[in-house]
């Protein structure tokens, strides 16, 4: 029984080798891949090792425009995975994705695409998420906590270098894996009974409790002009967070949903555009799902949007 027969996939499904980790943005988020993908409806597979974890481990995923899953894992041979993400070299911390190399695909057409022993194969179901739901936070109509010290934090755009960024999270005790793992900024978070924002009363911003998909700088701006035009939640003055109002949600351990979040978020934007720019070249995201801020190379910026607002 060949691989996609075990996964029960429809069609004439197919393995793209040439496609890699660091081409998918391009592929499907931000150009669309419109020279590749000739549809939203069109599916591609790849394998990659996902090296996130202690033991990395070798993958399927399933691609397409604005879709990401992955499908099964495959139990190669450990020193062989190992031997790949090796072969990479060292990498940036956020860089823990790899492609495969010339070994493993001919172990995988050997061994897996039509191999009659499915044992190695191993499905991964498709992941069922729930809406936004009970925020389980007190109304913003309920009386302040006694004692409530309000924190004004930066709120215009910056350029910015590490050594900025590093001082920031020390100078509000943010929380930063990397930068400043012990931090604590407290937030004191209201329902707004809309079920689509909720306010820091510390900060005094109202923040979406969802927000906007992966995809380009320039379309998230086009994205914020949408929402401002049509009013999202009765409000017209939504933008970009700066990156303290984005790293001032940051928890110090994680939700359900794996990300250093308050669990009345949406956990569909794990890292989010901030309005900071890198000198001398990028953009800043704070990434939830890592508890970290980080920059990342302007030359195809695609992010999620989580907006705010001044509030009152």
């Amino acid at each position: 029984m060949g691989l996609f027969e075990v996964l029960d996939l429809a069609g004439s499904p197919t393995i793209d080798w040439e496609m890699t980790p660091e081409y998918t943005f391009g592929t499907f988020e931000s150009w669309g891949g419109k020279e590749r993908v000739r549809s939203k409806k069109e599916r591609i597979y790849y394998f990659f090792i996902d090296a996130w974890d202690e033991t990395p481990k070798l993958c399927l995923m399933e691609r397409g425009i604005k879709h990401a899953r992955v499908v099964a894992e495959i139990l190669a041979p450990q020193e062989m995975i190992e031997r790949c993400v090796k072969g990479h070299g060292k990498v940036a911390i956020f860089e823990r994705t790899h492609g495969i190399n010339e070994e493993l695909k001919q172990w995988l057409l050997d061994n897996v695409i039509e191999a009659e022993d499915d044992a190695m194969i191993v499905p991964i179901p498709e992941e069922v998420r729930p809406g936004l739901g009970p925020t389980g936070l007190p109304g913003r109509d309920e009386p302040a906590p006694e004692g409530l010290v309000r924190v004004t934090l930066p709120d215009q755009p910056a350029q910015m270098v590490e050594e900025d960024v590093v001082a920031l999270v020390r100078e509000y005790n943010f929380v930063d894996i990397e930068r400043n793992p012990g931090g604590r900024f407290d937030n004191c978070l209201v329902d707004n009974g809309d079920d689509l924002t909720v306010t820091d009363l510390v900060t005094g911003l109202m923040w979406q409790r969802g927000g906007s998909d992966i995809m380009s700088y320039r379309s998230q701006k086009l994205e914020l002009e949408r929402i401002n035009r049509e009013g999202f939640a009765g409000h017209s003055d939504w933008r970009l967070p700066t990156m303290a109002e984005a790293l001032s949600l940051m928890e110090r351990e994680k939700n359900e949903a794996d990300q250093f979040l308050h669990p009345c978020f949406s956990p569909e934007q794990p890292f989010i555009f901030v309005e900071a720019t890198r000198r001398p070249g990028g953009y800043w995201f704070v990434d939830y799902k890592h508890g970290r801020a980080f920059w990342s190379s302007g030359t195809i910026p695609g992010g999620f949007g989580r907006f705010c607002r001044r509030d009152g």
